[in-house]
């Protein structure tokens, strides 16, 4: 009886022991398959960027190859277009790159021809443009550009993948915009953005240098409107992160004075003040907010965080549909929503529609440009 007791122990044991080197086993697999993971390489992604001999595009095309737009795993290869007159330009802006050894730098390549820059590409970044010269009206500019975004819009239809991304950074960027999204029909329209995170992130900076506060810690401004001198930097929703929890911008600052006049026009004419500081334009914050832009896009928001988009408007906050105007959005998988439900007081509402004037006007004149 007793030795049948120490079999029956025995048995147990050896079953325990067994299930304990099973577990190791199953344990040693899974560890294993998942550093496979980690290890396996991502497909590049296809970013074009037109203008790229520009300033906005030489400082853009590095931060790109380095990951600040996708993340520090997605390697890239790098469309640039540029016009003849920029082709020996463009030509060194490739060899830097080739120079600078990027490890997620999977292929380059640099063309004046639209489409070889558009073959395949998954992510558009529309930085050339014509720029507005001394003694130019602004009907001669938008001519210029309705023809440039007209023969690109028609290339990224015809040679782009189905679900590429496209980002208009070049001025008037709301209307060019448009325009492409005209010339490109089969583009979805939730597909076509322009670039208002620039202003977006001169608001955060006025509020931190004002509050003396961490940039990261201001959330939730917004821009609406149009790219120009009309939109509306609006902190009535924005917060501050603070040791005692959110706080309210506008309870921090407690000056709304400066927060309705001077504020508003340091972010509206912050443009003008660069040029005048550096003789040049905007060209490594642009780049910045253009990569801040496409990485909220494609790998989201943080929860509880908006930013700024020029996006296609469906009619919210009375915005008349067909207009590309920025909104506050939030993103997703891929896809950005706006932000519904925020309370408009009559000092906005005025605001926000006399930007949305400005850019029927645009619409207008493009219109007429294209007949």
């Amino acid at each position: 009886m007793e030795l049948f007791a120490w079999e029956v122990m025995d048995s147990k044991l050896f079953e325990k022991i067994l299930l304990v080197l099973f577990c190791i086993f199953l344990f040693r697999k899974i560890i294993k398959y998942m550093f496979g993971l980690l290890k396996e390489e991502k497909e590049p992604i296809t970013v074009l960027v037109t203008g790229a001999a520009g300033q906005i595009g030489y400082a853009l095309v590095p931060m790109i190859a380095r990951g600040a737009m996708l993340g520090p795993n997605q390697p890239v290869i790098l469309h640039m277009l540029d016009i003849e007159p920029a082709a020996e330009a463009l030509k060194g802006v490739k060899m830097e790159l080739i120079d600078a050894a990027f490890p997620l730098l999977r292929g380059v390549v640099a063309t004046t021809d639209v489409v070889e820059a558009c073959k395949d590409v998954n992510i558009a970044v529309m930085v050339g443009g014509f720029p507005r010269k001394e003694g130019m009206e602004r009907k001669d500019v938008m001519s210029k550009n309705v023809s440039i975004y007209k023969a690109q819009a028609s290339a990224l239809e015809q040679h782009a993948t189905a679900d590429c991304k496209v980002l208009v950074v070049a001025n008037p960027a709301n209307t060019n915009a448009l325009i492409l999204k005209e010339f490109a029909p089969s583009i979805p329209e939730k597909n076509i953005t322009c670039l208002t995170r620039l202003d977006h992130n001169r608001a955060l900076g006025q509020i931190s240098e004002k509050l003396n506060v961490h940039v990261s810690d201001v959330k939730n401004v917004t821009i609406w409107g149009n790219h120009s001198s009309t939109q509306y930097p609006d902190v009535d929703h924005a917060i501050v992160i603070t040791s005692g929890g959110q706080k309210p911008v506008r309870e921090l600052v407690a000056d709304d004075n400066w927060l309705n006049t001077e504020f508003i026009t340091t972010v509206q004419q912050r443009g003008a003040a660069i040029i005048k500081a550096r003789k040049l334009s905007s060209a490594l914050s642009a780049a910045s907010a253009a990569c801040d832009h496409i990485r909220d896009w494609v790998l989201g928001t943080p929860k509880g965080t908006w930013v700024s988009m020029g996006v296609y408007s469906d009619g919210s906050y009375g915005i008349p549909p067909g207009l590309i105007y920025s909104f506050p959005v939030t993103c997703e998988k891929g896809d950005w929503n706006i932000v519904q439900g925020l309370k408009i007081d009559e000092f906005s509402r005025e605001k926000i529609d006399k930007s949305a004037e400005e850019l029927i006007e645009e619409k207008t004149l493009a219109k007429s440009c294209l007949n």
